[in-house]
């Protein structure tokens, strides 16, 4: 291997385990096939300790089934890179209003303090188009994907009151481009109302050197379709496939980093080219 002609700038030199030291809580990792089990793992080998929130009730209920916790942490542990880092989990139903704030006590307690929060959970299914939808369901998908939210949020700001700096990320789901989710009413709301209040917690939280972002992963491969439909949707990437739950994995965790510190405040789509029109439309 040929030597470079000079040593590279310490100030440009990337951190192998850019995130060593540092602790991080990733709600809705009770999957081995979702986004939030890619994203603990993504974490844990950038060198951070991982508290994985699960609800394994809300999974037990739906096609996809539940993975065992123990397989969840296990999976994660396997990536860890740094030596002293450490995988805990923990259960916690978002729905229950006082649940957010005991969720992110007990991560910060167990991983002695928390430096990230990555609210990834959201609640799936019971929902419908604007002629379908009901009471319950607005207050159900509200409750889970927007207010629990906002109070982890809450709770992650006053955790770190004694040492300022932070990265939060929360997750929206596209429903803000072209035909947004006619089919997903209740859904679509709530995850609208992440994106809109990004910039205002980014605000609220810039003094105190706690970044907030928000992605929006566009359609990704975590078991939910199969045959025909499923190969629809690949067609309309430019890659010929899914966005896999790794994908928007490495930008979120690329924001927990220190190189994102300027990052604040954005809501970033990870969408790779999906084209919300059919292909050959394009001529």
């Amino acid at each position: 291997m040929p030597l470079l002609p000079h040593p590279v700038p310490e100030d440009l030199r990337r951190d192998p385990l850019p995130l060593r030291g540092r602790t991080a809580l990733v709600t809705g990792a009770s999957r081995r096939g979702g986004i939030g089990y890619a994203v603990a793992r993504r974490l844990a080998a950038y060198g951070a300790s991982v508290y994985l929130h699960h609800h394994v009730p809300h999974d037990a209920a739906l096609p996809w089934g539940a993975d065992e916790p123990g397989e969840v942490v296990a999976g994660v542990r396997a990536a860890l890179a740094d030596p002293d880092a450490r995988v805990v989990a923990g259960p916690g139903d978002l729905s229950d209003p006082d649940a957010p704030a005991l969720l992110l006590g007990d991560a910060a307690e167990r991983l002695g303090g928390l430096d990230i929060l990555v609210a990834n959970h959201a609640h799936s299914g019971r929902d419908g188009t604007l002629d379908s939808i009901d009471a319950a369901m607005l207050d159900t998908h509200w409750a889970v994907d927007t207010r629990s939210v906002i109070l982890l949020v809450q709770a992650f700001a006053a955790a770190r009151t004694a040492e300022p700096g932070g990265r939060v990320v929360m997750m929206t789901s596209g429903q803000d481009i072209a035909d947004g989710m006619p089919g997903e009413v209740a859904y679509a709301l709530q995850k609208g109302a992440l994106a809109s209040i990004t910039r205002t917690l980014a605000t609220a939280l810039a003094p105190r050197r706690i970044t907030v972002n928000t992605v929006n992963p566009g359609p990704v491969d975590t078991d939910y379709l199969t045959g025909e439909d499923y190969e629809f949707i690949a067609g309309r990437f430019p890659a010929g496939r899914w966005g896999m739950p790794d994908d928007p994995a490495r930008l979120i965790a690329w924001l927990a980093t220190d190189e994102a510190e300027w990052v604040t405040g954005n809501v970033v789509h990870s969408e790779g080219g999906f084209r919300r029109w059919p292909p050959e439309g394009l001529g």
